[in-house]
Formats: structure tokens, C-alpha cells, sequence
């Protein structure tokens, strides 16, 4: 059973070359739309907001506190590729961050032994999910919601409901907390991630499988592309960069608490599902990820900007994940009933 399907809508040059010029800016507004609302809602905060929007000090701010939730989503984004969704991005976090810092202040370990545990433990948890829904032929949306689960459940019982503290070395701190040109360094490694991962996808014969599985899995069976091993790779990357993102979450907040970390999935799943609607709509793909994460976190510093109440966040959101899965919706309908 599959969770998602995943088909582009992106008009191509032979379809544009027909067109006058007002005929492909309608054709292409669909396409771009999300990405010039962006830019549409920076200028209209930066007007109205003048002396705190436009400024070093919240693109720090924005950076620092949404790059965690980017890398979710690139993470998500991977198994939805191939028409599967990854549940475990918002409760494996909470276990990641939990053990980054436990390892090191419990156990005694070097940070960069007990970075590499939690990032193969991550993996681990990602080739649980393949086997589960490949294998076992859960639903990736059942599947990964109970591997989640359990997941937060060894947090839990790992801290006991206490915070997990001690004195961690200045290089792990470092991770997150450098400055590079008067930036964050984990906007760098959001750059980097997202720049690999476009190459991949976009360029390579790993991804046009994993985008063909997405599209139709027994059509990829019978044109002899190994469905199930790309869909667990899918799902192994999406937990290494889980866990990746949990190291980098532990070296921000510099304690471990079982109650930080699920807060996370919704707005990672909704840069996900945004990032269907824009560029390549109807398909999942890295920029309109990251332009969706990005809207998300124009939209929320300006608003908090206003003075907004704290319940805000999680209402633009939740507003914003319905619109991104009507969209989507409707983007996969129009391509079903288009002329083959």
C-alpha cells in the first residue's frame, strides 16, 4: 500500500514554446507561485516592519531556529520521493538529541564517538522502517508512526522524565554554534545538504528510480528497477539525517529532554508537502522543500513580529499543512485526467 503518489506538473519547453508570452506566465505562475508569495511576503513585512524585519539579527534568528526544521524535512521529503512517508522525523529526534548529549555526559564518550553512534543508530532506525514496510508490506504511514512511537518511548524511559545535563566539550558545541560571515553554520549545512541532495535526485540514476517508484511501483518492478532496495535506502537516509539533525539540536539546546523534539514533525512535514506545490509541482523535490520551509518561517517571524500570540505558530502551521495537501491533491488529480 502506498502513501503518496508522486507526479510532476511542470510544463516543458516544447509545451511552452507553443504558448504567447501572457499564456506561459499563466503557465508558469502555478509553478513558481509559492516561490514569489515568498518574496511577495518579505518585501510587504520588510515595508511594514522596517527597523526589525530587514535585518542581520533575524536572519540569524530565522536561520538558527528553522534550519532544524529544514533538515526534517529534506529528510521527509527522501521516502516521499518514492511515494512513501517517514513518521519517525519528529519522535526519532527526541531520542537522537536525548543520546548525543547521555553518551557523553553518562558514559563518558568523545563527542565525536558518540556523534557517530547516533547517527548509525539513526541509520539502523531507517532500515527498521524499510523492512517493515517492504517486508512486512505495513503502510509506511502505520509502519513509521509505530517505529516513532517506540522511539519516544525509549526516550522517556531512558531519562526517566528528567533532563539529561552535564558538562559537554566546547567542539561539540561548535557543531551548531559557529559563526561563519556573520551566519550560523547550520544554515551552511542546509545549503550543503540541499545542494547534494538536488544533484542526486535531480541528475543521477538513483533518483529517477526513486521518483519512478514514487510514480507507479509496479511499473519501476516490471522495468526492472529493485524497488525495495531503493525504498529502504530512502528510508535509511531519512533517519541518518534524522539523527543528524538531533546531534545539531543537542549542541543547540546543551541538555536532553524528552519533551523537546515533537514539536518539530508538523512543521517538517508541512516544508514536505509544500514543497510538492512549487517548482516541480505534483512531485516532491529539494527547493520547493526548502522554498516551504522558508514561507513557513517568513510568515511566522513576521507575524510574531505583530505580536502575535504563542498559539500562532502551530495555527499557521496547521492552516498551512491542509492548503499544501489540498494542493497537492489537486496537482495529482489534474495530471491523472490529462492527455496521455
Amino acid at each position: 500500500m502506498q502513501s503518496l503518489e508522486s507526479n510532476a506538473l511542470e510544463p516543458t519547453r516544447a509545451e511552452l514554446s507553443k504558448l504567447s508570452l501572457s499564456g506561459r506566465l499563466i503557465r508558469l505562475l502555478p509553478v513558481y507561485g509559492l516561490v514569489i508569495l515568498t518574496v511577495l511576503l518579505i518585501i510587504i513585512f520588510s515595508i511594514l516592519l522596517p527597523n526589525t524585519f530587514p535585518t542581520m539579527l533575524n536572519l540569524r534568528a530565522i536561520i538558527s531556529d528553522k534550519a532544524i526544521i529544514a533538515l526534517l524535512s529534506l529528510g521527509a521529503m527522501i521516502p516521499m520521493a518514492a511515494g512513501r512517508i517517514d513518521l519517525t522525523v519528529g519522535y526519532g529526534i527526541v531520542l537522537w538529541h536525548i543520546l548525543a548529549i547521555s553518551l557523553q555526559t553518562i558514559y563518558g564518550l568523545p563527542w565525536p564517538v558518540a556523534v557517530s553512534i547516533v547517527i548509525m543508530l539513526g541509520m539502523l532506525s531507517g532500515f527498521l522502517n524499510g523492512l517493515l514496510v517492504e517486508v512486512a508490506k505495513i503502510d509506511s504511514f502505520i509502519a513509521t508512526l509505530g517505529t516513532g512511537t517506540v522511539l519516544y518511548a525509549l526516550a522517556l524511559w531512558h531519562t526517566g522524565g528528567r533532563q539529561m545535563v552535564g558538562v559537554l566539550p566546547d567542539g561539540f558545541f561548535a557543531i551548531n554554534g559557529t559563526f561563519i560571515l556573520g551566519l550560523p553554520i547550520t544554515g551552511y549545512y542546509v545549503l550543503a545538504i540541499t545542494i547534494t541532495m538536488w544533484l542526486i535526485l535531480e541528475y543521477t540514476p538513483v533518483g529517477r528510480y526513486l521518483y519512478a517508484i514514487g510514480a507507479n511501483q509496479r511499473a519501476a518492478d516490471l522495468n526492472g528497477i529493485p524497488t525495495r532496495k531503493y525504498v529502504i535506502g530512502a528510508f535509511m537516509c531519512s533517519g541518518t539525517l534524522t539523527a543528524l539533525t538531533g546531534v545539531l539540536l543537542a549542541s543547540k539546546l546543551r541538555i536532553g529532554q524528552a519533551s523537546v523534539g515533537l514539536e518539530f514533525l508538523l512543521p517538517a512535514l508541512v516544508g514536505a508537502f509544500l514543497g510538492s506545490t512549487t517548482i516541480k509541482p505534483g512531485r516532491v523535490n529539494v527547493f520547493g522543500t526548502i522554498i516551504g520551509v522558508v514561507i513557513l518561517a517568513v510568515g511566522i517571524s513576521g507575524i510574531q513580529q505583530f505580536g502575535g500570540s504563542f498559539w500562532v505558530e502551530p495555527m499557521f502551521n496547521g492552516v498551512t499543512l491542509l492548503i499544501a495537501i489540498g494542493i497537492a491533491g489537486y496537482a495529482q488529480r489534474r495530471k491523472a485526467a490529462a492527455p496521455k
